[in-house]
């Protein structure tokens, strides 16, 4: 970073006649880190058997639920992922072993999910992987500092984000 980028409005440095288009350039900047960084961090996640990286936070997710299951939707709202892939991704997931399904009939249908002996504790062991894949993947990038920084950025995108205080994901 040069002398005049740290005393230059970031609009400036973008050189962005219209400031609005700020909001574009997050799209896009998201859409792009996504696609740089989840292909590596998901081929990591590939030799501990997990098809894909939403998969450590399904598994998560319906431990931390406990012996009482994890309602299919309200997992789809916490993971903000659409029915139908959050169902394919149970589905592959129930087929390896790792979680079974349970339908509630009360008059939606309801799915509660609950970790097979196979699939407890089974993010515990895919974390260090998981850490590791993240840590050289992002880190070389920014600072500490950076992270946090982006990281409570970010949040704010998320529902309730604006109000939220404290440690977050």
């Amino acid at each position: 970073m040069t002398a005049r980028d740290e005393h230059s409005s970031d609009a400036d440095f973008f050189a962005d006649s219209t400031p609005v288009v700020s909001y574009n350039r997050v799209w896009f900047n998201i859409m792009r880190a996504q696609r740089k960084f989840l292909p590596r961090i998901a081929k990591a996640l590939k030799a501990c058997g997990i098809n894909d990286p939403i998969w450590y936070e399904i598994l998560l997710e319906v431990e931390l639920a406990g012996k009482d299951g994890q309602p299919m939707a309200a997992l789809e709202d916490k993971l903000f992922v659409a029915q139908y892939a959050l169902s394919r991704h149970i589905s592959r997931m129930e087929q390896k072993g790792l979680l079974r399904r349970e339908f509630i009939s009360d008059g939606r249908r309801k799915q509660i999910l609950f970790l097979t002996d196979k699939g407890k504790g089974l993010h515990a062991k895919i974390w260090p992987v998981y850490w590791d894949a993240m840590q050289a993947e992002i880190g070389p990038h920014m600072t500490t500092d950076e992270a946090y920084q982006l990281s409570r950025l970010l949040i704010k995108l998320l529902p309730g984000g604006a109000q939220k205080t404290g440690p977050q994901g």
